[in-house]
């Protein structure tokens, strides 16, 4: 156990969902931070009770099927009692150089956020290359300044109830961290193919949204001469108007960015890549098929748009 007397005046948010395999790890990783919150959503594994042999504070996250999501609800809801919180996801590591870093960058009065550089692993190796490092994630910041974006895709179904590829918007200036956090995933392949369904169903609705014209809520400006995010807004518009994707996006990872240096793991992560723009294609020919709704049962769409966020704080002892 840490010293209280140590502890880095740090909130650390966690949200999680049956992630027994990854929460062990991930909790170590954080047990210098002051505060640890995990926002739960009805965990039907053992997260629950490693999340009390840890003794973190527990919040269970009921989503109302709309907005606001996981990460957002917590920013406005829970009760920090440090300025500062740190969002980490269950499959990742805040390693101790990382942490050393943190407690020197919060006392800088300069900046009110910033990034950090996660190291992706898959299948056992570090996928260095492929465009996959560096990965800058605003992470760290005064959470008062700070909120997830929303791009307009609370209408669509099955996409889960946590900001994955949403941008944290900040009032602010901001910097960058140089240690890296690193992203491990003890689930197999089956979970990846999971998750990256519900993702396809988000990416679908942000394309057809960019192509219908109805982006303009974006909070995050388009520059090709902006910063990295900037950038990647602007070359999302190109993108989405290109032909055969998925191939493109195979030979960008493995070819144009060297994915292939990465071995066999390399190899598989790029077509993995590829069958997951296949998938968003073909969500998109839904969306545009059915006028920018995909072909869903609408009457579980309207019951879970009745459910209410419940707000219930559990502390674990």
């Amino acid at each position: 156990m840490t010293n209280s007397s140590s502890k880095i005046p740090v909130s650390v948010l966690i949200p999680a969902k049956n992630e027994e395999l990854n929460l062990p790890a991930c909790l170590e990783s954080v047990a210098i931070a002051d505060e640890v919150f995990i926002v739960d959503s009805q965990s039907e594994d053992r997260s629950l009770e490693i999340a009390a042999n840890y003794g973190v504070k527990v919040v269970q996250f009921h989503f109302n099927g709309r907005w606001p999501k996981k990460k957002n609800w917590s920013l406005e809801n829970l009760p920090f009692r440090n300025d500062w919180v740190l969002i980490v996801d269950c499959d990742e590591r805040i390693t101790p150089e990382l942490w050393s870093e943190i407690a020197v960058a919060i006392q800088n009065p300069e900046y009110q956020g910033y990034y950090l550089n996660r190291k992706v692993f898959f299948l056992g190796k570090w996928i260095r290359f492929g465009g996959k490092y560096p990965d800058w994630n605003l992470r760290l910041f005064q959470h008062k300044c700070g909120r997830y974006e929303n791009l307009g895709t609370e209408d669509i179904p099955n996409t889960g109830d946590n900001e994955v590829h949403e941008h944290v918007i900040l009032g602010g200036r901001v910097g960058y961290l140089k240690e890296d956090m690193l992203h491990i995933d003890f689930r197999d392949i089956y979970e990846w193919l999971a998750r990256h369904n519900r993702y396809s169903n988000w990416e679908a609705q942000v394309y057809y949204n960019i192509l219908a014209g109805q982006d303009e809520n974006e909070t995050i400006e388009a520059n090709l001469f902006g910063n990295a995010i900037q950038r990647k807004r602007f070359l999302k518009k190109i993108w989405v108007r290109l032909p055969f994707k998925p191939l493109l996006r195979f030979i960008l990872f493995y070819i144009i960015r060297l994915g292939f240096l990465d071995g066999t793991a390399g190899y598989i992560y790029g077509r993995l890549l590829s069958q997951y723009e296949y998938q968003i294609g073909v969500k998109l020919y839904e969306l545009q098929k059915f006028g920018g709704k995909l072909n869903v049962d609408t009457n579980s769409e309207e019951d879970a748009a009745n459910n209410s966020v419940a707000e219930t704080v559990e502390f674990s002892q």
